[in-house]
């Protein structure tokens, strides 16, 4: 076979070099760092792709699986399998006051916030969904104003922009259809964003992977609780669809994802980790229209564009305000200035500790 590999695989090759370089110094340009390594492309690549496609996975399980019952045994799974592994190489577990964190935790982020998206998307596309969940960030930057995090002047001019995108998301047929979506949608936005927030700055799980971990047994057990209270019954067996969805979720959406999002934050700048947040609308659109058959209209595509540039503007603010509290904590002797106290190092990502799913584990 080896007289095969000639001219025109050596040619798609060279393409694929090309491709490759344009793609990182258009990340270099966009945010602003030296040549990313292979690894954070990599990671930055699956948290694009694998988060942009759990919300149509969702939609392949609902077949089969009800929401809470799909939401249940996912979390559980995938958080039984990380456990197990973590405590292989020696991670202590977490203590009472992690485990209760991670039940309060779990109960808003994975029990409202993931069940409330299945449940959404019972009756709205998931691209549309994913496309209201592209807000996160504003609401996050809203959690964090009690807490003395106050958001810029371009990070205000975001959530304007990206609050004008909801408005003319939610007139559009895909959430005017669906009174019931729209509300679960923004119950699972608010609970999500909440739990994010007091996971930073009231409940504070278990160091690194064993504390998502805990998150997901605990909101796993909730989500099924749920589930056996409202009476869902599965389709057993299920169908050879929803079966793969409901594993590629495990895997590939909360335990593959979730620790490429993890090298991110260690390895990458905040801007380049959040960045899923305005990929992640896109693809979800693109594949759900492409691959699930859902009908976008031209005015939802507009909006999800209005939502995206506002997310844009909104992160890049927080680079700016990050940027500029930091050179003010380096300058020497320098006096302080009454509007950057309030700013403890503001992350990019409120949920990071516990890692959005996606979202979101966003997932």
């Amino acid at each position: 076979m080896r007289h095969h590999r000639g001219p025109m695989n050596t040619l798609v090759r060279s393409a694929g070099v090309r491709l490759a370089r344009r793609f990182g110094r258009s990340l270099q340009r966009t945010f602003g760092r030296p040549a990313l390594p292979p690894l954070v492309l990599a990671c930055l690549a699956a948290t694009w792709l694998i988060w942009g496609s759990t919300y149509l996975a969702i939609k392949f399980a609902l077949v089969s699986l009800p929401p809470f019952f799909q939401m249940g045994t996912r979390f559980l799974a995938a958080g039984a399998l990380l456990a197990a592994w973590l405590a292989w190489r020696g991670t202590p577990w977490p203590d009472a006051v992690q485990w209760r964190n991670a039940a309060i935790v779990g109960a808003l982020m994975l029990g409202g916030g993931m069940g409330g998206t299945a449940l959404a998307e019972t009756t709205v596309a998931s691209g549309l969904v994913v496309a209201f969940i592209a807000i996160g960030p504003m609401v996050l930057a809203l959690f964090n104003l009690p807490f003395g995090v106050k958001p810029g002047r371009m990070e205000v001019l975001g959530m304007v922009v990206g609050l004008a995108g909801v408005l003319v998301l939610v007139r559009g047929a895909g959430f005017a259809a669906s009174p019931a979506g729209l509300v679960a949608q923004t119950v699972a936005m608010v609970c999500w964003s909440a739990g994010s927030v007091l996971s930073l700055y009231r409940f504070p799980l278990a160091p690194g992977a064993m504390g998502f971990a805990s998150e997901m047994l605990c909101g796993g057990a909730l989500l099924m609780g749920i589930s056996w209270a409202i009476g869902e019954t599965p389709a057993w067996p299920p169908t050879a669809a929803a079966a793969l969805a409901w594993v590629y979720l495990v895997t590939f959406g909360s335990l593959i994802a979730f620790n490429a999002y993890m090298v991110l934050l260690a390895r990458a700048s905040a801007a380049v980790a959040s960045s899923y947040t305005y990929v992640n609308p896109v693809i979800a659109l693109a594949l759900g229209v492409g691959v699930g058959g859902e009908v976008v209209s031209g005015g939802e595509w507009l909006a999800t564009a209005v939502i995206v540039a506002g997310v844009v503007l909104l992160l890049w603010g927080q680079r700016a305000t990050t940027a500029a509290v930091s050179s003010a904590a380096a300058a020497p002797s320098a006096p302080s200035t009454p509007s950057t106290p309030s700013t403890p190092s503001t992350p990019s990502t409120p949920s990071a500790p516990s890692a959005p799913s996606g979202a979101g584990a966003r997932r």
